[in-house]
């Protein structure tokens, strides 16, 4: 990938086909349960957090913050996906919680006068043409003992889709990109440079799930078994934090505490 991202293209695509599905709601749930423990960490019962949803497209996430009082800069590099989230956001009637940023991730520090309580940068790194830099510029945005939640594609969910699905050869080249598929990341990020990435920027890593470990992998042979929809989301939900299933999630969610600073 030579450039970043910008799905100003495709945006109503992208708003139908990923979150208005099965896979969006099992992101939704296994996200929001680990999001339980993010907010348990930071007592946010006891005060407003301020939150940066930085790559937030069409904050579906961010809402369920901003319904329970906490306050949102939402920053996007596309302005129809920031347009089509401030008609959501208006339809739920969260306006007042939320600001909004048009702005490369890379350029958020200069829209924020000081720090923040969390940050959410979630399925961004994978579209962004050098993403380590700008998952620290994202992370210096945290407070001391702030709080960053980051989703990621994972590249062994990617490898091990490409061989179920008989694309040997493809794997065996290196996956080299392909123009086809513009609603999905044509490479994924290794989760142990993300990890190592999230650390050398002083955080403590709290969590991690896989998102969609087994669904995805799932085949659509007509007679292979007897399940409904929530079978398999229970599945998830009961084994996503556990490997060697967290690690062949085809998203992996990771959220971290940021360290004091030292004296």
């Amino acid at each position: 990938m030579t450039q970043d991202r910008n799905f100003d293209d495709i945006a109503h695509k992208f708003a139908k086909n990923i979150y208005g599905s099965d896979k969006g709601e099992i992101r939704q749930v296994i996200v929001w349960e680990d999001f339980q423990q993010i907010l348990a960490d930071l007592a946010a019962s006891e005060s407003a957090l301020q939150v940066l949803d930085a790559g937030g497209g069409l904050a579906q996430l961010s809402q369920k913050l901003a319904k329970l009082g906490h306050r949102i800069t939402l920053c996007d590099l596309s302005s129809e996906m920031l347009q089509l989230a401030r008609q959501d956001i208006e339809k739920n009637d969260l306006l007042e919680q939320y600001r909004f940023v048009h702005s490369p991730v890379q350029s958020i520090d200069e829209h924020l006068n000081k720090s923040v309580d969390l940050v959410m940068f979630h399925a961004v790194m994978e579209w962004l043409a050098d993403p380590k830099p700008a998952l620290e510029k994202v992370l210096e945005q945290v407070r001391p003992e702030g709080m960053a939640s980051i989703m990621f594609y994972n590249h062994h969910g990617l490898v091990y889709k490409n061989v179920i699905c008989g694309n040997i050869p493809h794997v065996l080249d290196g996956m080299p990109h392909r123009k086809r598929f513009k609603l999905q990341p044509q490479r994924g990020l290794k989760p142990e440079d993300v990890y190592q990435w999230i650390e050398a920027c002083g955080f403590e890593i709290c969590g991690k799930s896989g998102i969609r470990s087994f669904s995805d992998y799932i085949g659509n042979m007509e007679y292979m078994g007897d399940y409904q929809f929530e079978d398999v989301l229970e599945l998830e939900r009961q084994l996503c934090r556990q490997e060697p299933y967290l690690s062949l999630g085809r998203y992996i969610h990771v959220w971290a505490k940021k360290k004091q600073d030292k004296q």
